[in-house]
């Protein structure tokens, strides 16, 4: 990230903007979409409820990108929003740069600390503050399967393995079907990269490789495994898969012409949409190999400092309410995601849901609960998005060697 001091000079755009009136809060997110929406909505009602005026500041548009441009602009104008949807590192950058608030008040009255894992209340700090709010958990490495296409292959139960997958995959290819729904798209790519590092390595090589970026882990022969195995994958997927967006490839699996995907939970709604019931019509499964380990990524809003005595006192009871029980119920059952608190009931939550809410809270006592490197949660930006297309390239050219693609992920952690 550009420093804000070098950013005002290359920004053409400055919003200009009043000071907030007392009690209003104004929320920058790229929440758009049908049950989004529907969520946020419900958090502009609890907000009102308290007495405050919520001003939606919406802008669509993917994974944020848009949303970021606009919110540089606002800061550099010196009129930044109370909250803007960040997350991962990202928020340890906007922290450094000395413009986002101290909420600690709140989290201590609210508990955060007992009620958050400590690996993520880590990333909601900058130098032990809390200067953002979690909103929910996505667990990342799933695997996603139709019942009816495994039952006509002949696959028994679920793989647990990688050498399960394989024998099963083979016998959906014989079946005439396709073994593995996946899109073209580098995201989709380090999705499936990420659980089959942890799947083969375990939850603390997955930690030093994709989290560390030890360039021992990067360059060992568990990392020469974890790139055999991922290449094996590729040829269980069908010819269309680049350029295909991941809810069609969810779409695949739903309509029995694939047998299984690797995708966060998010696929779940797209399941939930077409009217199918877990266990029942679909499987929702840890990645093989990684049923004791949990990727997770966890959208959260950070805070940012406002002059405005009302507007503070707003912000302060929107980071609670945030945290509340009543809207981490409300918006993971839209989402389907999960809560971010650990004491949360899980009644109305679905068979997936509730694996994934045990999942968390054991991987969390167990410390296998590991951030999403694919997600942004895990490595600065830079390193990220130079691992990413490290891996697509080995994923869509079979010239690459395993050696060589070793050599070019351990370069690209380097990035800085």
């Amino acid at each position: 990230m550009l420093k804000l001091s070098q950013m005002a000079t290359a920004v053409a755009l400055v919003v200009a903007g009043s000071a907030a009136m007392a009690g209003e809060v104004e929320v920058l997110h790229w929440w758009t979409s049908g049950g989004e929406a529907k969520s946020v909505a419900e958090l502009k009602k609890i907000m009102q409820g308290k007495g405050h005026t919520w001003k939606d500041f919406a802008v669509a548009g993917g994974a944020g990108d848009n949303a970021m441009t606009v919110l540089k602009s606002r800061v550099v104008a010196g009129n930044p929003p109370a909250a803007a949807q960040i997350k991962g590192p990202a928020i340890q950058e906007w922290a450094a740069e000395g413009v986002l608030a101290n909420l600690d008040a709140t989290a201590k009255a609210e508990k955060w600390d007992s009620l958050l894992p400590k690996v993520v209340a880590d990333i909601m700090k900058y130098k032990g503050n809390y200067v953002a709010a979690p909103v929910n958990v996505h667990r990342v490495n799933w695997m996603w399967a139709n019942k009816a296409v495994l039952d006509k292959a002949g696959v028994k139960s679920t793989p647990k393995t990688w050498d399960e997958f394989f024998a099963a995959a083979d016998k959906i290819k014989k079946a005439g079907l396709i073994p593995v729904a996946h899109g073209g798209q580098n995201w989709q790519d380090f999705t499936t990269f990420e659980s089959v590092v942890l799947g083969v390595g375990g939850a603390k090589f997955y930690n030093d490789a994709l989290v560390k970026l030890d360039q021992k882990a990067l360059t060992s022969d568990t990392m020469k495994k974890s790139l055999e195995t991922f290449r094996k994958i590729k040829g269980y997927i069908d010819p269309a898969a680049p350029g295909r967006d991941w809810n069609l490839a969810t779409a695949m699996v739903i309509k029995g012409e694939a047998a299984f995907q690797f995708m966060g939970d998010w696929a779940k709604g797209e399941f939930a949409a077409a009217g199918k019931v877990p266990g029942k019509d679909y499987i929702c499964a840890a990645a093989p190999g990684t049923a004791n380990a949990y990727t997770f990524n966890v959208d959260s809003f950070a805070m940012f400092k406002l002059k405005d005595a009302g507007a503070q006192k707003a912000q302060g009871d929107l980071a609670a309410s945030i945290m509340g029980t009543e809207f981490q119920e409300v918006f993971n059952l839209n989402k389907g995601s999960i809560p971010v608190r650990l004491n949360m009931k899980m009644d109305k939550f679905d068979d997936c849901a509730k694996l994934s809410a045990k999942d968390f809270v054991d991987t969390a006592k167990a410390g296998t609960l590991e951030p999403s490197i694919a997600h942004g949660m895990a490595v600065k930006p830079a390193a990220e998005g130079a691992i990413k297309d490290a891996v697509s390239q080995f994923w869509n050219d079979d010239k690459i060697s395993v050696a060589d693609g070793i050599k070019n992920i351990a370069k690209a952690a380097q990035a800085q």
